[in-house]
Parts: C-alpha cells; structure tokens; sequence
C-alpha cells in the first residue's frame, strides 16, 4: 500500500540548480550525483549506485493504477479483513506477545496498531514486492507528478548504499519503493531503523523484531500517544447537524455526546474526537480521536486509514461495525464527472481521479449544505444530478 512519512531529515528538498524531473534520465542521475556529493556521499559511492539505475514503465503503470481506493470504505474494509486475517493476526499476538510487550514499554505503540499494518502492508510479511527499489525510487524521482516526494528518498537509498546498508541491485519491495514486512521508505529507516534482534543490522524483511520496533519507533516519532485510543464506533441519532461531521470539526466528547452520539461499546474517551461517517449519515459512524492523525502521517488514503485503524479495534476485541443502509454513491466515472463539476464550481478536489478525497469531500460537504441537503460529505447520484 502506498504510503508516506513526511519525516523532518537533513535529506528533504533538493537543492535549487540540480536536474529535477522529467528531461534525460542521464542528465537527472547527474543531478542525483551532484546532490548526493554535495551531501557528503563520495563520488564512488554515487557512482556505484547510479550505475545501474533504470527506469521502470511498470512502476508507472501501477502509479497510474490505484483503483482500490476509489471503493467506498464498507466495500474497501470488506476486501480487506477476513476471518483469515484475523485468525492470523491473534496467532501472531499471542506468538510474539513478549516483543509486543517490550514495544508498548518501548514506544507506546498497542499492538494491534502494529499487526494491522502488518497484515495489510504485506499480508503478515507474506508479499513484500519484487520491485528493484532503487528502480522505483528513480523512475518515480524523475517523473514529474511528485517528484519532491520521491527525490529525497532516492537519496536517503543512497545514503543507506553508502553506510553499506542497501544494495541498489538486489534491494526489492513495493512499486512506491517501501520495504520489508511493515513497508518503510528510505528517509523512514535513516530516521527510525532499530536492530532489535542484536545482528548489528536493520534487517526489515526477515527480522519481526527489527520491522515491528522500526515501525512502533516510526509511530512514536510521528505523534502516538501512548495509552490512548484512535478510533471508536459510535450510534448516532436519525436527525443531527450532519455539517458537524468531518475531520476538520473537533469537538469534546461530552459536546458529542450533547448531541446524541453514545458509544456502540463500551465509554467515549475523555479526548477531543471528530465524527467520521464515511458513507454518510445512514452508514457506519465512528468518532476519530487523535492518534488518528497519525496514521494519515503514514498513508494518506482516507478509506484505507479508516480500514487500517478500524482493523486494530478488530484485532483488539471491537464488534463487525454497524453497516447501516447507506445511499448509493457515485462509481468511478460518475465520481469523476462530479470532481470536474466542482472543480467549475471553483473547489479544489486536487486530482480529477474518481477517488473520494479531503477535497472533494470538503467540497461535496459545502455543495449539500448550499443546496439544504444533509450534509455529510456522502456523495450520491442525485447530488450529482443537483449540480
């Protein structure tokens, strides 16, 4: 699954002069070169690792190709937890479960945050990718649709191949070049690597010890709190302020609970939490407590944050959540056409790529409220027709 840490390293934007994007490939490895040296890596040492670099249409093609995300969460969720992934993830707790100790002592980190990315990452460390990871980090680097995403972790790679720490020609993984069982990036080892098991290396694909601590490490360096929840499904009642709704509106629980929201088990935290309906006010409903935030640092797919932190709550004994009787939404091309529509309208939606994003759903959000449609940020067909 494609994700990025936006981690605060030395190796962040690249510096004004070298070659960026797009244009030769040879000319962009130069820029890699010049920039690497001018950040101490030797001259041999960039040349090593460039030498074999090459672009990989096929890294592309699976960028262009993210289809899963434009499902909507019941469907995205359903895809994603079996009873399999389940069975297999307390297997795995209880078989590691003084590991998982030491990591909540360490970092502060629950271990089902830690089994979810784990399970749906890399399927418990079964698919990692066959990627060549210099080759993904390279291709995506040069390309030109976020290329100040990808060229810092180009060089972090060959920050990594010069500490004798990644071999560009045999390194593989993910098409958006992660690594190892829970998927990190360059910059996220650099920053938050641990050899756990004592080998005198970070080795995150074969190593539980060494992937789960470098990513409870990561979690902890991105914000978790320690002893405190993420995500909790709530009842809510048949007619409220649906505009209240959002990640972007942030209430006190004893304010949610003012208007009608109980926990469906169990007590609401005593923490500031925003509503998430993600199909709407006919669908599941959950309140988003601040560790929440977190796991956007790691992915930035609403529909696959809510399934990676709702999988957690599984993990951790929470019920199947109440699916409720959404609308029917939008498929892919109605979705596209109501991003251009908005778009006219003057919203920002970003990508006019049929995925239901914070702009779009910003903008649905606005465009109901405007129209005295519940506003729940639930796009539906006859919305669509309304604009």
């Amino acid at each position: 699954m494609l994700r990025f840490a936006f981690l605060a390293l030395s190796l962040t934007l690249p510096v004004a002069g070298f070659a960026q994007c797009g244009g030769a490939f040879s000319d962009f490895k130069a820029g890699l070169k010049t920039e690497a040296v001018s950040m101490g890596i030797s001259p041999a040492s960039a040349d090593t690792f460039l030498s074999g670099i090459r672009q990989d249409p096929a890294v592309i093609r699976a960028d262009q190709a993210q289809g899963v995300f434009q499902k909507p969460f019941i469907e995205f969720s359903r895809h994603l937890i079996s009873s399999q992934r389940l069975d297999k993830g307390q297997q795995l707790a209880r078989q590691y479960d003084s590991l998982f100790d030491q990591i909540e002592a360490t970092y502060g980190v629950d271990r089902t945050v830690l089994l979810a990315f784990w399970a749906f990452e890399t399927d418990y460390g079964a698919f990692q990718g066959d990627f060549n990871t210099a080759n993904a980090l390279a291709t995506l680097a040069h390309d030109c649709r976020r290329p100040e995403l990808f060229r810092p972790q180009v060089l972090a790679a060959m920050r990594l191949h010069a500490d004798g720490d990644f071999d560009p020609r045999t390194t593989t993984g993910a098409w958006a070049g992660e690594i190892g069982m829970v998927q990190m990036l360059p910059k996220d080892i650099i920053e938050n690597g641990v050899d756990a098991d004592g080998n005198g290396r970070v080795d995150l694909k074969t190593s539980p010890p060494d992937a789960l601590n470098s990513g409870g490490k990561m979690l902890q360096h991105l914000g978790w709190q320690p002893s405190q929840p993420w995500l909790q499904e709530v009842s809510v009642p048949a007619a409220m302020d649906w505009s209240q709704s959002g990640l972007e509106t942030v209430k006190s629980t004893a304010d949610w609970q003012a208007l009608g929201v109980t926990a469906r088990t169990g007590a609401l935290a005593d923490l500031p939490a925003s509503l998430i309906l993600p199909q709407g006010h006919k669908g599941p409903a959950f309140l988003a407590y601040p560790n929440l935030n977190v796991y956007f640092e790691w992915n930035q797919s609403f529909t696959y944050v809510l399934t990676a932190a709702y999988f957690a709550t599984r993990l951790g004994g929470a019920p199947i959540y109440d699916a409720g009787n959404p609308d029917v939404g939008l498929d892919s091309n109605q979705m596209k056409r109501l991003q251009q529509r908005l778009q006219d309208k003057g919203y920002d939606v970003g990508d006019i790529d049929g995925i239901l994003g914070a702009g779009t759903r910003a903008a649905v959000k606005a465009e109901q409220q405007r129209l005295g449609l519940p506003a729940d940020a639930w796009p539906t067909p006859a919305l669509l027709n309304q604009i």
